[in-house]
């Protein structure tokens, strides 16, 4: 094939991938349309965000009007949902009613692009643009993440932000002159992807060194070190907001979501043995709520996280084979 209708092709091809994987989610967002009662392939937590954007579209604010998941009693803030995610649905409520099928459209729109069009990036950084090709296609058909992309839940534009975040990470990596500007985008990035999904944090420090180790190998250090300062300063402006509102009706400091020990004590628990369940069977005859220490059940939400924790962590010292 002669270079020029090759470098031709490529663009056409990706155009291709990119209106397959929306048109794909457009159509599954239209097929679960406003319907919300059923529980399609693991995706309750859709069930949840709607009704906590409600809440919020209604003047009750992070609350649900009864006792709900994980442990959180009947009009009580709570902490353990993404706020971002949920404001995200409780900003096109507010404009439009009630309606999960526009956000499902917009999700859907927004995933159908950026999900293979940012790993089309990354792939042709780290390789070539064959293998971004390839792996756009199989971001844009893999059945889950269309299936994530036309549900109500974070996963689908957590995992954007992720792709976002390495894109950048690699633009950095490469810049001959690194600029504050890509500190900024970097802090963006980051502060979205853990304001949807908290667990992202184990990932950010290893990300900072190893973009430290590249620059330090470039002699670069001083350039990318400010501009991880930049993103740093930023993510902090990001979570801040949400970090001070715990405060305010938990009474202690915590980071912006309180599921990090409640998730980390029940998937350490002795309940399971030498094998781990993601989903606790029915066969241990106990809910995951009756697992928590009765001495603790009285506990506000970030007390009990922070409780939980600890006995975690006790777990494991306890017995870590």
């Amino acid at each position: 094939m002669h270079p020029v209708s090759k470098g031709r092709r490529l663009p056409q091809l990706l155009g291709l991938i990119l209106l397959v994987s929306v048109l794909v989610r457009l159509a599954l967002a239209v097929y679960l349309g406003q319907d919300m009662s059923e529980i399609r392939g693991g995706t309750f937590d859709q069930i949840t965000y709607d009704a906590l954007a409600q809440r919020v579209v209604a003047g009750h604010g992070f609350s649900f009007a009864e006792d709900y998941w994980p442990y959180t009693r009947a009009n009580e803030p709570t902490a353990f949902w993404s706020y971002l995610y949920t404001l995200f649905l409780a900003a096109i409520y507010s404009v439009a009613g009630h309606q999960p099928l526009l956000a499902r459209l917009i999700q859907a729109l927004l995933a159908g692009l950026l999900l293979p069009w940012l790993t089309y990036r990354i792939g042709r950084r780290a390789f070539n643009r064959r293998v971004g090709l390839l792996a756009a296609a199989g971001a844009a058909g893999y059945l889950y993440f269309v299936l994530y992309s036309a549900s109500l839940m974070t996963e689908a534009l957590y995992i954007v932000a992720i792709l976002w975040v390495v894109d950048v990470a690699q633009r950095l990596a490469a810049a001959a002159r690194p600029s504050w500007r890509q500190g900024v985008e970097l802090g963006l990035a980051v502060g979205v992807t853990l304001l949807l999904r908290q667990v992202f944090v184990v990932f950010v420090p290893f990300l900072g060194l190893w973009l430290l180790w590249v620059a330090w190998r470039r002699n670069a250090l001083r350039a990318v070190g400010a501009s991880l300062a930049v993103a740093g300063v930023l993510v902090l402006l990001l979570l801040s907001p949400f970090i001070v509102r715990n405060y305010r009706v938990f009474g202690r400091l915590s980071m912006p979501n309180t599921n990090v020990g409640i998730n980390f004590f029940w998937s350490n628990h002795p309940i399971y043995g030498t094998r781990f369940e993601p989903v606790l069977s029915a066969e241990h005859g106990v809910s995951y709520q009756e697992l928590i220490p009765p001495e603790l059940r009285d506990l506000n939400e970030a007390q009990l996280d922070r409780a939980l924790l600890q006995r975690g962590i006790e777990i494991v010292l306890n017995d870590p084979g």
